[in-house]
């Protein structure tokens, strides 16, 4: 069994400012330690439950953030940016299920811990319609090769919009958000064992994969019309006004790369 774990650092316990989540803060290095912490705890999980090959992709700001020679030795890493599929490189049929750790909710969710969706250029994004934060335009992506999402941890408002989203997903709920740099937080040993058991129990059923049916159209509001005079230079896109931009394509993987190209034109 293979398993994927896409990591983020915003939904890890203990992480509740954004000066622990960048290279130069003063809590960084303590963050760092957090997050692998909470990644090596999914490891061991999916590890019991029979996988016999784990990759997991780094998936934070630089994604240079886990402390490999702290990782468990049956994983492997992907670290360094930009990659191709950013939060989901190395993705593709010939895994089982995927696992998000350390995810917080999409961008304008009130009351939660860092919420932001890819970037704090980006208002809402949308798929068809429906508002999708990272949890939801990775979901689809990992959908897209027939993988399943089975196991989401974050604060206790990301796991309501997953729970929402994906179904029977297991969520594990680390804090509980007070507010957007405020949260009542597990300490590492109990999270750990919460996120090792619901590994387990995860995998112990089959996931179903969240798949967006064609045609599928991409929505973005940016927080600034400066943002879309480079953004609309994508062939295809249709710009409706100042801040909103669209593109519909029947091909899933095309929308996300498309997405990508997006978000690093507008920046």
């Amino acid at each position: 069994m293979k398993v994927y774990i896409s990591c983020d650092m915003e939904g890890v316990s203990g992480v509740v400012a954004s000066k622990q989540t960048v290279a130069n803060g003063e809590e960084y290095k303590r963050a760092q330690k957090l997050m692998t912490g909470e990644v090596n705890a999914a490891i061991e999980g999916a590890l019991a439950s029979g996988a016999n090959e784990v990759l997991v992709n780094d998936s934070h700001g630089s994604m240079r953030n886990i402390l490999i020679e702290k990782l468990n030795p049956s994983a492997q890493l992907i670290s360094g940016s930009p990659k191709p599929l950013s939060m989901m490189q190395g993705i593709d049929d010939s895994f089982d299920a995927a696992f998000f750790i350390g995810y917080h909710a999409q961008a304008g969710t009130a009351y939660s811990v860092l919420d932001h969706t890819y970037s704090g250029i980006v208002y809402q994004v949308s798929l068809n319609g429906r508002p999708m934060g990272e949890t939801g335009l990775n979901a689809a992506l990992a959908g897209y090769f027939g993988v399943p999402v089975v196991l989401v941890t974050g604060d206790q408002l990301l796991v309501e919009e997953a729970t929402a989203l994906l179904g029977t997903v297991e969520g594990v709920a680390v804090k509980e958000s007070y507010g957007r740099y405020a949260a009542r937080c597990l300490v590492p040993e109990a999270v750990h064992e919460l996120i090792c058991e619901a590994a387990q129990s995860a995998l112990s059923r089959k996931g179903k994969p969240f798949v967006v049916e064609p045609p599928i159209t991409l929505a973005v509001d940016f927080t600034s019309s400066a943002h879309l005079d480079m953004a609309e230079l994508i062939p295809g896109s249709r710009r409706t006004s100042g801040r909103h931009i669209e593109y519909t394509h029947d091909d899933l993987l095309t929308v996300y790369q498309v997405w990508r190209a997006m978000l690093k034109l507008a920046r």
